[in-house]
């Protein structure tokens, strides 16, 4: 408080309440002598909604919840879903980022047993990312997408877990007319 002698200042302690404010994340004190505290605060960024127990959570760009923050001013982010998806937003977001013409049709992504994600795309479509390597599988698919025009198909799941083959899920009616015709069930060579 004013008049406060600047010598009598806690630093610690008033970076540590500092740092307990929701939105901070990180700060530093410097004393000025004579008379001034130089405060430097970094302040969290919002990088997703988290979606759990029916509600949501601001996840920032370390994989931590800030608390009591207002998620209506932010619709635009993108939403994780399941549990351990907050630490994990930070990678993911890394990898869809890397083909910015799939990440434009993202509208969820679902964490699978705290190891993998399952990506909902704004066409209906859920494509199932590998544990390992999923930036390459990603990759994978965005080749497949050019050369094939997959995402515009009748595809329900694009199971990406296996290095060696992609799998996919027709509609039943998509799978009758396959099986009646004797088409083999891959949509191409690359697939």
């Amino acid at each position: 408080s004013r008049g406060t002698p600047i010598l009598s200042v806690d630093l610690d302690a008033a970076k540590a309440r500092l740092e307990s404010v929701p939105w901070v994340r990180s700060a530093s004190i410097e004393r000025l002598l004579p008379d001034t505290l130089f405060v430097r605060i970094t302040e969290r960024v919002p990088l997703a909604l988290w979606q759990h127990g029916g509600k949501f959570d601001l996840v920032d760009q370390d994989g931590n919840i800030i608390a009591n923050a207002d998620i209506a001013d932010y619709p635009f982010l993108p939403q994780v879903v399941g549990i351990g998806a907050p630490a994990a937003t930070p990678d993911l977001l890394h990898v869809l980022a890397s083909e910015p013409t799939l990440q434009a049709h993202v509208t969820a992504s679902v964490r699978v047993g705290d190891r993998r994600w399952n990506i909902q795309l704004d066409n209906g479509i859920e494509i199932a990312l590998p544990e390992i390597n999923a930036e390459s599988a990603w990759h994978h698919l965005a080749a497949l997408d050019h050369s094939d025009k997959l995402l515009a198909r009748s595809v329900q799941v694009i199971d990406m877990r296996l290095p060696d083959r992609v799998v996919l899920r027709v509609p039943p009616d998509v799978a009758k007319t396959i099986i009646k015709k004797g088409k083999p069930a891959q949509a191409s060579p690359n697939t």
